[in-house]
């Protein structure tokens, strides 16, 4: 997208990083990972991995740093989801809360986890992310998938009509796409 920073991007009259903040709006603390833009309209925490760009389970683990050892459930977002939705984190919350699994991730059409548009048991996925810096030696690099590994995830399909609340933006197609849906 031409070197853009995807979630200050408007989709709706809001950036993305905004509509993803209000679908966790009830969520405390509300921590975000990277940059945050100085007009960002709601309160939160902000951290970044070590080193800058490394990826996101350096991202997840900084961001987990932030998030208080009474936290029964943490969601795990990426911030170009303008879609999503307070229901939608409610359905994984509710399948998180009820399944015999460590989280709940919503499963495509076409099979394929949305593995950063989750809610987990918060002690499951720090456990994950030590375990997985364990075996590899450093986070740098690592990807979700390898993350998911380490952990039991409950699969949700979304059948409500609409746009699917894990559409991402990384095209500026998926950007116009996104605009239509929110009107």
């Amino acid at each position: 997208m031409g070197g853009a920073d995807k979630p200050t991007l408007p989709v709706g009259g809001q950036s993305m990083l905004t509509r993803v903040l209000a679908a966790v709006h009830d969520a405390d603390p509300r921590i975000v990972v990277g940059p945050v833009p100085a007009d960002l309209p709601v309160p939160v925490h902000s951290t970044r991995e070590e080193p800058p760009g490394s990826g996101p389970v350096a991202a997840t683990s900084a961001g987990l740093a932030l998030v208080p050892a009474d936290v029964t459930f943490t969601a795990l977002l990426a911030a170009d989801l303008p879609l999503l939705t307070g229901e939608a984190i409610d359905v994984l919350r509710l399948t998180a809360e009820s399944a015999p699994m460590q989280g709940a991730v919503y499963r495509d059409a076409e099979g394929r986890r949305q593995m950063l548009c989750g809610v987990w048991r918060t002690k499951a996925l720090r456990e994950a992310v030590d375990r997985l810096e364990e075996s590899r030696g450093d986070l740098r690099g690592a990807s979700v998938r390898e993350l998911m590994d380490f952990l039991r995830v409950a699969e949700v399909s979304w059948r409500r009509p609409g746009p699917p609340p894990w559409f991402d933006c990384d095209t500026d197609d998926d950007l116009r796409a996104a605009e239509e849906w929110a009107r």
